[in-house]
């Protein structure tokens, strides 16, 4: 990059959507400058999958993303699936598996993703412009001027996939934000998603569980998810508590059933079965030790089962079936692995990503307000969006 260079495209952020974008655009012979304040592209994608990544989920469905408008997703998603993203993997010889849930990881590092996605921007000639800032962005006669770095750079098409504000250690800003609103987009709050939960009050208690997890099924609004719990010393965690994350809302409560294989009958059916056993060894032969402790004496049902009447039997099932946790708040951006809210999508085009009343500006990735269940969704909607907009730039 030049002191001052004139492109086709300008993609600002090299993450996941950004190189995907750049890459696509490139490759069908636009040029390309890829943009990003820090050093090296793909930061969440190095830590993802405890650094392995996760790169897809075989199961992506739009019902699997949350937006105020859950239809406009459709488009990009049913253009470019996980089998596509699968056989570029393959392509380049990156070996993977399927852990649980459809979700696919390497077999060795997250490194190979990046690697493989700025050999694609290589392949398609893209310019590189990492560890610089944008300092400013004007639209005028047709052309985006930005100033990148202290240098000048211009072109016809703007492309947005600067991310949203999770894991600010990594870099994560309101870029994406700001300049919406500079060009009179409308942007949805941004919250944290896919992040713990904190718990206060009566229920610190349950931070003395810290390590303790437990298959459950955790819900949040209408949306249910059956996987583990995990406690920790400050509240909740576990794959269960973070999809459900997504759908909570502060001062609401969260649902869980830590007996998801159970009825209501199952105490009656086991003081039938057992009339000596105490309530709370009946409890610890079905959930982890220290849980049911806590739990047994939180429904304060002490003695054999055989003098517990049918009806607080039924009442712990209940309880216990329903349990449910007020949060009083989350961890923060800090600990959320993604943003829920974002770029308003009703100023965009679904087959495009390109603003209805900004022509040539493009918004993808996590800076819109698209946000998928955990799993590789997220990675998905960065694929797919970025190359209906790194297509639709460079046509």
């Amino acid at each position: 990059m030049t002191d001052s260079s004139n492109f086709d495209i300008i993609v600002l952020g090299a993450g996941a959507a950004g190189m995907m974008c750049a890459a696509r655009a490139g490759q069908r012979g636009a040029r390309v400058l890829l943009v990003d304040h820090n050093e090296r592209p793909g930061r969440k994608i190095l830590i993802s999958g405890g650094g392995r990544c996760n790169f897809t989920n075989l199961h992506t469905a739009p019902d699997r993303f949350i937006s105020a408008n859950p239809h406009f997703a459709k488009s990009a998603l049913s253009r470019y699936t996980p089998q596509d993203f699968l056989a570029l993997v393959d392509r380049y010889g990156i070996a993977w598996h399927e852990k649980t849930l459809g979700q696919l990881f390497c077999d060795g590092s997250a490194v190979q993703i990046v690697d493989m996605l700025m050999a694609e921007c290589d392949a398609g000639c893209v310019t590189r412009a990492f560890g610089r800032s944008v300092e400013s962005v004007r639209h005028e006669g047709g052309q985006f001027a930005l100033t990148v770095g202290g240098r000048r750079a211009s072109a016809a098409k703007l492309v947005i996939a600067s991310g949203g504000l999770s894991i600010p250690k990594l870099g994560a800003t309101g870029l994406a934000y700001e300049l919406a609103r500079q060009f009179m987009l409308k942007v949805v709050e941004p919250r944290p998603a896919l992040v713990p939960l904190t718990l206060g009050g009566d229920e610190v208690l349950f931070r003395d569980l810290s390590g303790v997890s437990s298959e459950v099924v955790a819900a949040a609004g209408k949306a249910r998810f059956r996987e583990a719990a995990l406690f920790t010393h400050r509240g909740l965690s576990g794959p269960a508590i973070l999809q459900a994350s997504s759908y909570w809302r502060n001062g609401e409560a969260v649902t869980v059933d830590f007996l998801p294989d159970d009825d209501h009958e199952l105490f009656v059916a086991e003081k039938r079965a057992r009339p000596k056993v105490h309530f709370a060894t009946a409890l610890r032969g079905m959930l982890p030790e220290r849980l049911a402790g806590t739990l047994a004496s939180r429904l304060a049902l002490e003695g054999e089962l055989a003098n517990l009447p049918d009806k607080r039997l039924r009442g712990a099932a209940q309880r216990l079936k329903h349990w449910a946790f007020t949060p009083n708040g989350s961890e923060g951006f800090a600990k959320a692995e993604v943003t829920v809210g974002g770029i308003a999508t009703a100023g965009l085009s679904s087959k495009t990503m390109e603003a209805k009343t900004v022509p040539g500006l493009y918004a993808i990735g996590e800076a819109v307000d698209v946000t998928g269940w955990l799993g590789g969704y997220n990675f998905q909607w960065a694929w797919a969006s970025g190359v209906a907009a790194g297509e639709a730039a460079s046509t």
